[in-house]
């Protein structure tokens, strides 16, 4: 599994999300349920995180939606 992206915004995980989803790309959302250890402050990083195979094309999918800058580095 490859980290796409890590934010605390809950509406750009939703929209990266439907990116995905759209495109047939699986992805899993972790820390998504760490709100309610953190007290629903919005301080914990959410990571959207895909299969190696598809970390070419869902990378690929976020730069041509814009969103280039929320990636993070491809090791």
């Amino acid at each position: 599994m490859r980290e796409l992206v890590r934010t605390n915004d809950i509406v750009l995980v939703s929209a990266i999300g439907a990116l995905l989803d759209g495109a047939n790309i699986h992805h899993l959302v972790l820390d998504q349920n760490m709100s309610v250890i953190e007290g629903s402050l919005g301080i914990l990083p959410r990571r959207i995180l895909v299969h190696e195979d598809d970390n070419r094309a869902a990378r690929q999918l976020l730069a041509e939606a814009g969103l280039a800058h929320e990636l993070r580095p491809d090791d």
